[in-house]
């Protein structure tokens, strides 16, 4: 059964590069979200059992995203993919229950180790 695979980021172009990034023979099903509140009625629906998420959107923050997932009893692998690779944001996005941060742009010698550190290798 294919993971169900979330990817939130306002920019098409920034999702683009995300997904093919993945391993190839991953057996996924990919949805994408434009904004946050997208990417909260995807997790509800089940399309998240890993999510990479920025944290830079309009309408609704990653941070924000995080603040809900856990309020709500957070249950699925966050990744973080972001420009802003303060340590601040780091160490922010954390204590919130992301399991990583990846600094963009992403590229798959930066996301495959996280994936194979949780088990979501190919």
């Amino acid at each position: 059964m294919a993971l169900p695979v979330l990817v939130v980021d306002d920019s098409a172009l920034a999702r683009k590069i995300l997904i093919n990034s993945l391993p190839a023979g991953w057996d996924v099903t990919i949805t994408q979200a434009s904004n946050g509140r997208d990417a909260l009625m995807q997790y509800r629906a089940g399309r998240a059992s890993v999510m990479f998420l920025d944290l830079t959107m309009p309408d609704m923050t990653g941070y924000q995203v995080l603040e809900e997932l856990q309020h709500e009893g957070l249950d699925t692998f966050v990744i973080v993919v972001s420009a802003d690779a303060q340590q601040g944001a780091v160490e922010r996005v954390k204590k919130l229950g992301a399991v990583a941060f990846i600094q963009k742009p992403v590229t798959p010698e930066k996301l495959l180790p996280v994936l194979k550190e949780y088990g979501f290798d190919a």
